[in-house]
């Protein structure tokens, strides 16, 4: 079943244009990003920590199991209207998270002014520029975490 709130904002093309960016970028790096969407919080507290979601989705998506620790979620909770994007260790060596915040702030952005599909976008196309500059693309750039949209 569709989940409603998402299909609100995001047809399934959108999702495409997201899988086909995330595969663009990723062409540039050894980093792995993949996109959660979510409009719910079930069985958590009732002011859910959006980090503490991302985590939990980070390690339900087996993101720390990437062969560089190189593995970058973009976690976004429509009900919450809250965004985190998180990187695994090998990023966060060479990344400080303050940069991550910067771009989902971008994203938020974008959301007021009701550009979803640009923010999410201009997201994914910020976080494979700076993973393209510490993380460059390998002779052998297996793509080890699947590019379509979590939902």
């Amino acid at each position: 079943m569709k989940d409603s709130l998402i299909y609100e904002y995001f047809s399934d093309d959108d999702f495409l244009l997201f899988s086909d960016k995330i595969k663009e970028v990723e062409a540039k790096t050894s980093g792995e990003i993949r996109l959660s969407m979510h409009h719910n919080h079930t069985n958590l507290q009732s002011k859910p920590d959006i980090k503490a979601l991302a985590e939990k989705e980070f390690h339900r998506l087996n993101l720390h199991n990437t062969r560089d620790k190189t593995g970058m979620l973009i976690y976004i909770n429509l009900k919450l209207r809250q965004f985190y994007i998180l990187g695994d260790t090998g990023i966060n060596e060479k990344v400080e998270q303050k940069h991550w915040d910067f771009i989902r702030d971008e994203i938020q952005s974008a959301f007021t002014q009701g550009k979803y599909v640009e923010g999410i976008l201009l997201g994914i196309e910020h976080v494979g520029n700076t993973l393209a500059k510490f993380f460059p693309a390998k002779e052998a750039n297996p793509n080890e975490i699947a590019d379509d949209v979590v939902l």
